[in-house]
């Protein structure tokens, strides 16, 4: 940890885990802020932290409780935004990284927001459904004083989905007594969802991993992808690379890892993770590959779709890809940036990369207040216009500074909030 960052008391100076990764990203877009600079601590420091008990009655009578967590890191540019996540592993620092990282995000592609994010301690696997339903709502009761249409607009994240939004859009409408479609995004259509969210992430995936793709000279079509997470992300994203003509030739999710050098079958895939859980015991594959021989798989493009931390420098040297796609949140670590960098590997980080899922959930946020739905082809046509001119405008900054594509996107996304920032000014 840099002795130029004051550690908050609530976290452990030696284990602040991926909120150091985040300080780190700071550090390094600082010298790039001009006068802005004097501002920028306002980024190293969430806006708001709210930690919840989240107690429910088991099904078998007993009483569980549960760690439940909200922070909004900013919220400068509008409302804050960002998703909820189920899992056992969850922790505050985690959880403030991901709000940070949302806000960078949303800035990036230029849409309204600020950044927050939140999560459960829990394994969901070990809740019935009465159980996660009981969880969801105490936990929506529990951060309902600081959530709402034009507060904080939760969303899925890892193990969470529409379901999960169902529930909390109706606890909080049956706390306020009305009904209030825009406090969540990321609904079933019938409640006010937007055609196109639920593949939103994956196809920005798609879309700026072409734009990518073109720059390095790597054609798409006969293209070798390597994915880590085949849920919603990378599921999503395999399936459009493959219809446009690459092999999927690896994926990994927790239950291991499959391979065929001339690409396994992505929709059948899809159908057997959908069926099983996970990609173990599916039949159309060369080999089973050890979990850590995934990283050295030949390959033209790898997208790390699982969590966050995957990509270190432990593994770095390891990778044959020519471009490499955040569909996760944070899965390269800073150590691991610079080896890619000088082995000449293009990231494009998470912060454009997986940006498509939030952008969706802002036109979702749009029609909810509107009450005016688009078809689904607006909606992929205008998130993948943002998603190339956001993208571009960081491979702009990255040619004129001379730095990779994740300062460039923090260039870009740290200059709007601090921006905003300073002509707000402080109160009082």
């Amino acid at each position: 940890m840099s002795s130029n960052h004051q550690i908050p008391s609530y976290l452990t100076p030696h284990a602040t885990g991926p909120w150091n990764v985040y300080l780190e990203q700071i550090d390094r877009v600082t010298p790039y802020l001009g006068s802005l600079s004097r501002w920028v601590e306002t980024l190293k420091r969430p806006k708001r932290i709210l930690v919840v008990d989240v107690p429910i009655e088991r099904d078998d009578g007993t009483i569980a409780h549960f760690e439940g967590y909200r922070v909004q890191h900013n919220t400068s540019r509008g409302p804050g935004k960002g998703g909820v996540r189920f899992h056992q592993d969850v922790t505050l620092s985690e959880v403030m990284a991901l709000s940070a990282w949302m806000t960078i995000k949303n800035s990036a592609v230029n849409v309204p927001y600020g950044g927050a994010k939140g999560g459960i301690r829990v394994d969901p696997k070990t809740l019935s459904r009465g159980e996660l339903m009981r969880m969801t709502r105490r936990y929506t009761s529990e951060i309902g004083i600081i959530i709402g249409p034009d507060k904080d607009i939760p969303a899925p994240d890892v193990n969470t989905n529409e379901q999960t939004m169902a529930w909390m859009m109706d606890t909080y409408s049956m706390n306020e007594g009305r009904t209030a479609t825009g406090v969540v995004t990321g609904k079933p259509i019938s409640l006010g969802g937007s055609l196109g969210r639920r593949e939103a992430t994956g196809r920005g995936v798609f879309v700026v991993g072409c734009e990518a793709a073109a720059k390095k000279g790597v054609t798409i079509a006969g293209a070798k992808i390597a994915v880590q997470g085949f849920g919603n992300v990378g599921g999503i994203a395999a399936r459009l690379f493959a219809e446009a003509g690459s092999k999927v030739v690896a994926v990994q999710d927790h239950g291991g890892t499959i391979f065929h050098s001339n690409g396994l079958d992505v929709p059948k895939l899809l159908d057997h993770v959908a069926a099983h859980g996970s990609v173990a015991g599916f039949e159309g594959i060369e080999a089973v590959l050890p979990n850590n021989e995934f990283w050295s798989v030949n390959c033209d493009i790898m997208i790390p779709a699982a969590l966050e931390q995957q990509i270190t420098e432990a593994n770095a040297n390891e990778i044959k890809a020519k471009i490499i796609l955040e569909g996760a949140n944070g899965p390269t670590t800073p150590e691991a940036d610079d080896i890619l960098r000088d082995r000449g590997v293009l990231v494009v980080p998470d912060v454009i990369a997986n940006a498509g899922g939030v952008t969706v959930s802002y036109f979702e946020w749009v029609q909810d207040f509107s009450s005016y739905f688009w078809t689904e082809d607006e909606i992929n046509n205008r998130l993948t216009r943002i998603m190339k001119e956001a993208f571009h405008s960081v491979w702009h900054v990255t040619e004129d500074k001379k730095v990779s594509l994740r300062t460039a996107a923090f260039i870009i996304g740290c200059t709007r909030v601090l921006q905003a920032r300073e002509v707000r000014g402080l109160y009082p």
